[in-house]
């Protein structure tokens, strides 16, 4: 028998903070940060419906990953109004040296690889928390505020849809195990980074 989600009352949580050296280059170049946050909405829903392609037998998932799907294009499409609304354009995809150092760690076979896409989506998410939630509490405009502190919680309940997932479809202590694992890799991860106008 599964345990009981809610009763498991156990989060993804982050081994590190980030640096306010990051926060003062995305305040630095906001313009160049909100480009780089669409692209970062896109290929969130992107991977909420790859995660449909790959396990269309797993029906909660399923469900679950429709609906995270609809709302990060939703985001998508309100940061791009932000963008065009200040006179600039999106651009070329560029690499996410942070997403992709995660997921090198990617172990094979279907439920490894299920376990840990699943956890690095709760870690990713984890970290989109705690950064919207640090450029909500420093920029002037309320508006924006107001946008990137409600980002903060849809950031928190997408990193608790993923670990919920991981916690229903593998077994409990293999997940705590090896959230462990990766909580240290994404930390040492952050910690090695050169900050940026960027998400990651």
């Amino acid at each position: 028998m599964k345990p009981d989600l809610q009763a498991a009352n156990t989060q993804v949580t982050l081994l590190c903070a980030s640096s306010e050296h990051w926060l003062d280059a995305v305040l630095n170049d906001f313009d160049a940060f909100l480009v780089d946050h669409a692209a970062c909405e896109r290929k969130a829903a992107a991977v909420a419906t790859s995660m449909i392609c790959h396990y269309p037998d797993r029906e909660k998932l399923v469900a679950v990953m429709a609906d995270l799907a609809v709302e990060e294009m939703s985001h998508f499409r309100e940061v791009v109004r932000l963008i065009h609304k200040r006179g600039i354009a999106l651009s070329a995809d560029r690499k996410d040296p942070y997403v992709n150092a995660l997921r090198k760690q990617i172990k094979n076979g279907r439920e490894a690889y299920l376990l840990d896409r699943l956890l690095i989506a709760s870690i990713v998410e984890a970290r989109g928390t705690e950064r919207f939630a640090m450029i909500g509490a420093a920029l002037s405009d309320e508006d924006l505020r107001k946008f990137y502190r409600q980002l903060a919680r849809s950031e928190a309940r997408h990193q608790q849809v993923f670990f919920d997932l991981a916690l229903r479809y593998l077994p409990h202590d293999l997940v705590l195990s090896r959230l462990g694992e990766l909580q240290i890799i994404e930390a040492e991860i952050i910690e090695s980074l050169p900050f940026r106008a960027a998400l990651h």
